[in-house]
């Protein structure tokens, strides 16, 4: 099931529900019962340190290529 992120539009107190995707736009309730109206938020997350081969140039590395073929069978050897 997935996680969803909820912000109260009174004072930006985040919170997290694990719902199904039919109930991820539903009405929340305060968990304080304070009366509070909570909006999906977007959720993001960042990676650090890692490079895509599409960024970083074409390098193979052990048996397979970083475009999914067999390193013997890829064009950019």
């Amino acid at each position: 099931m997935p996680q969803y992120e909820y912000i109260s539009e009174e004072d930006s107190e985040v919170i997290v529900l694990l719902r199904p995707m039919s109930q991820a736009d539903a009405p929340v309730e305060d968990p304080a019962g304070r009366g509070r109206t909570f909006r999906r938020k977007l959720s993001t997350f960042g990676v650090a340190g890692t490079q895509s081969p599409a960024t970083s140039g074409h390098v193979h590395t052990g048996g397979c290529c970083p475009c999914g073929k067999p390193q013997s069978s890829c064009g950019n050897q």
